[in-house]
């Protein structure tokens, strides 16, 4: 078998992507096998869930995330490793390969628990989030081949990728500048068969470009098109990008008085009245920063588990939280759920700004210049939490209090627009003109 062989059976298999690592003694079903020496393998590998694995010592703490992982028999036929797990360090950091022969009845096990030098390990991902695993011998032709044409035979040990998909920076970018040249676009939204309706509501510069590149109304984390998480911003000049804020992502929180109370009782006990007067209602809102007590509120908000000199995370039951002048945990976010969310879903962003016209009918404009970002992690994203350039600014209420309480929930993290390149590894600004 060849490359070219290899590639067309796994896209036979629904892979669209595909990535090979050389693997070293070490990379085993006993040692585990290496897969980077930060969490951005997160950013390509899809996982279905990510738990603590705590020890109360940090030398041993870990996250586990389970993977739908399956081997390439040599009969083409596929074969579930019920077991495969990504492990991740946090101390190091460091992402590790494990259980993939656990209970899988025919996987390569001969390849897979020896210590040979330059065993091959190729990983397709497919579109639905399955993981397809085959591996080769230093002396097969498909090793020697795949030798030949690495970059400068370099025969490091991170993960390469070996792509089937076009260039969909430049298909994301065509999009783009096919919608700047629109001029002014009337308020719409799809809906989840993709008819286009009106749309009146706060937020319709988002929904009205995901309208334009054909992004229906999505829950789950994932990026909105083409592996490119898309986020409309407005300004009031497309030449000053800087001077805008942001939502990054609007998770509920997942502990604290809000998760094992309630969001009345959360509201009730650490809201406040409608600052415009408005009869029967209670507000949670204003930006809460890092190390600091929020005037209306009363409540701080503080990392648990993250070392911001090393800029690592020290604790994996860790979790950002608003405490209250007790130290009572109001809300909290956990770093497992965090996790899965910005990785997959913000490894590759695209932020794009606009304008809106109010009369005669709301309309929105998107600029000649957008953001791109690439490469994140969440550290990353940790640290900006820390130094306050990302920070919690809910918009949340309850209504009717006396008669039929009816509450809106809206928990969102945001950040400035001129501190976005902090965030990813690189950051460009493109001119779409």
């Amino acid at each position: 078998m060849n490359l070219s062989q290899l590639k067309q059976i796994f896209q036979g298999k629904g892979v669209v992507k595909l990535y090979y690592k050389r693997l070293a003694p070490n990379d085993n079903s006993k040692n585990q096998v290496y897969l980077g020496g930060s969490f951005d393998v997160l950013n390509i590998l899809p996982f279905k869930e990510i738990i603590t694995d705590t020890s109360g010592d940090w030398s041993k703490e870990r996250f586990k995330a389970r993977l739908e992982f399956y081997w390439l028999t040599d009969d083409e036929n596929l074969e579930i490793a019920p077991a495969a797990q990504l492990i991740l360090y946090p101390k190091y950091p460091e992402v590790r390969f494990s259980g993939f022969l656990k209970g899988c009845r025919n996987a390569p096990s001969q390849l897979m628990t020896s210590r040979i030098q330059d065993r091959i390990l190729f990983l397709g991902v497919t579109a639905d989030g399955k993981i397809i695993g085959y591996v080769i011998a230093p002396e097969s032709n498909l090793s020697k081949e795949l030798f030949i044409i690495d970059d400068n035979n370099d025969i490091s040990d991170t993960i390469k990728a070996l792509d089937f998909l076009p260039n969909n920076k430049q298909t994301l970018i065509a999009e783009l500048t096919r919608i700047h040249e629109l001029g002014w676009i009337e308020s719409k939204r799809l809906d989840h068969d993709y008819n286009i309706l009106p749309c009146k509501a706060p937020n319709c510069g988002g929904y009205t470009l995901e309208a334009e590149l054909g992004i229906t109304p999505n829950g789950y984390a994932e990026p909105d098109y083409l592996g490119w998480e898309i986020k409309q911003f407005s300004v009031s000049n497309f030449n000053r990008l800087n001077s805008s804020t942001i939502t990054l992502m609007t998770p509920e929180p997942t502990g604290g008085v809000y998760s094992d109370k309630g969001l009345q009782e959360f509201v009730f006990r650490y809201g406040y009245k409608d600052l415009k007067g408005r009869e029967n209602r209670y507000n949670f809102g204003g930006i809460h920063k890092v190390g600091q007590v929020h005037s209306r509120t009363g409540l701080k908000m503080i990392l648990i588990g993250f070392d911001e000199q090393s800029g690592k995370i020290r604790n994996t039951n860790g979790r950002i939280c608003l405490v209250d002048e007790n130290e009572n945990e109001a809300a909290s976010w956990s770093f497992s759920s965090l996790l899965k969310h910005w990785n997959r879903k913000h490894n590759q962003a695209c932020y794009v700004p606009s304008l809106s016209l109010k009369t005669p009918y709301l309309q929105y404009q998107y600029g000649d210049k957008i953001i791109l970002g690439t490469g994140t992690d969440f550290q990353l994203l940790l640290k900006q939490f820390h130094l306050g350039n990302v920070y919690y600014d809910p918009g949340i209420k309850i209504e009717n209090i006396n008669t039929k309480p009816t509450s809106k929930r809206r928990s969102q993290f945001r950040i400035k627009s001129r501190n976005l390149s902090s965030l990813y590894k690189i950051s460009e600004i493109i001119n779409l003109a």
